[in-house]
């Protein structure tokens, strides 16, 4: 293995990550570089490297890839001014003109087995459901339904993975709720997902 490309890993790696106000799974894992703020992430989830998640709820088996934005402070378009020196509570400038409370930040919703691709920006307050699928760089700014794969700024939607009957079954079906010895048994089915349900039945 090349040294140079080791000693790289590492020093990502070392950087660690900043959780604070969250709560992750035991088998899920936030990567390196990545901030991690008033949230909670289910089982067998990950963000990658980089990324900025904040007051967003992610359920169980979700891959977020790398550089990833979910979330974040809303600045108030309805006051005169939009800047923090008049805002409560410590903010990136020092000054403080007023002190007036903003309203709550809005909740971010990922649902179950959902990929975020890299560099994708999510909208505070969107909600992504189980199986939906958001293409590298995408800037979603609506709610994406079950089983929809979107891309593009603004993200638009492309397609849908499965036909109609195949998404209410497997939304019926809630697999990612089974236990670790019941999914370990279906998983020979995970490439055929017809045969996935009907051993479900």
């Amino acid at each position: 293995m090349n040294l140079r490309y080791l000693w790289n890993r590492i020093l990502k790696k070392m950087r660690g990550v900043a959780i604070r106000n969250s709560s992750v799974h035991r088998t899920s894992k936030i990567e390196a570089g990545s901030q991690f703020v008033c949230s909670k992430m289910d089982k067998y989830s990950y963000c990658g490297y980089d990324c900025k998640i904040i007051n967003c709820n992610i359920g169980a088996f979700c891959s977020i890839a790398d550089e990833v934005v979910i979330g974040g402070a809303q600045h108030p378009t309805k006051w005169i001014a939009m800047s923090p020196v008049f805002f409560e509570g410590r903010d990136s400038v020092k000054q403080k003109f007023s002190e007036y409370r903003r309203e709550p930040d809005l909740k971010t919703v990922i649902e179950n087995d959902v990929w975020i691709g890299d560099c994708s920006l999510i909208k505070a307050g969107c909600k992504i459901a189980t199986g939906a699928v958001v293409g590298m760089g995408s800037v979603v700014t609506h709610d994406i339904g079950p089983y929809e794969i979107w891309a593009g700024n603004p993200a638009r939607m492309i397609r849908k993975r499965f036909d109609e009957k195949m998404i209410n079954d497997l939304l019926k079906s809630e697999w990612w709720n089974l236990s670790d010895k019941e999914i370990k048994k279906r998983a020979k089915y995970v490439k055929n997902p017809l045969k996935f349900i009907e051993d479900e039945v």
